[in-house]
């Protein structure tokens, strides 16, 4: 059945000593070095998406900053643009009642222009109408220039009283 001879022992683990050293040296260094080439690329890889994730975070809150500064510079426009339109308001309406202001004034000025030049035209109608009525009684005609003087003073009298 089975024999143990020395040199079929010495020569199967010379076979398999040899076998061990080529396959070290043709299979498994290349397969080792495959493994180490194929780690170290995972590495590189997780390296590079670990450093692209850090990226994209500080580039979110980059965005979120960008976003605050915007909808706070938006909120700073809308409060100037509420303060212009109110100041704008107040100058119009300032405004308005300035023009308001002359324009009653003027009108009063008007007015008391009109009155005094009815009232000039009133007494030199009464004046007339006097000196007219007087000639008439009188049946004769009067000097109209003292006449009208005379009318003239008692009416100018009658309007200090009046006032």
């Amino acid at each position: 059945m089975l024999k143990f001879e020395f040199w079929s022992i010495f020569e199967a683990v010379a076979n398999v000593l040899i076998l061990f050293v080529l396959l070290r040296i043709f299979l498994f260094k290349p397969i080792n070095k495959i493994k180490a080439e194929r780690t170290r690329t995972i590495q590189n890889d997780l390296d590079s998406a670990e450093k692209a994730k850090a990226e994209a975070e500080e580039l979110r809150q980059q965005y979120e900053d960008s976003i605050s500064e915007a909808k706070e510079k938006a909120n700073q426009i809308i409060v100037k643009a509420h303060e212009d339109a109110e100041a704008e308001r107040s100058a119009i309406i300032r405004k308005s009642q300035e023009e308001a202001d002359q324009i009653v004034s003027s009108a009063g000025r008007t007015i008391e222009n009109e009155r005094r030049r009815v009232l000039q035209e009133a007494q030199t109608q009464i004046a007339d109408l006097a000196i007219e009525a007087a000639s008439r009684i009188i049946g004769e005609n009067v000097d109209d220039e003292k006449n009208r003087r005379l009318v003239d003073e008692f009416l100018s009298e009658e309007e200090a009283d009046d006032q």
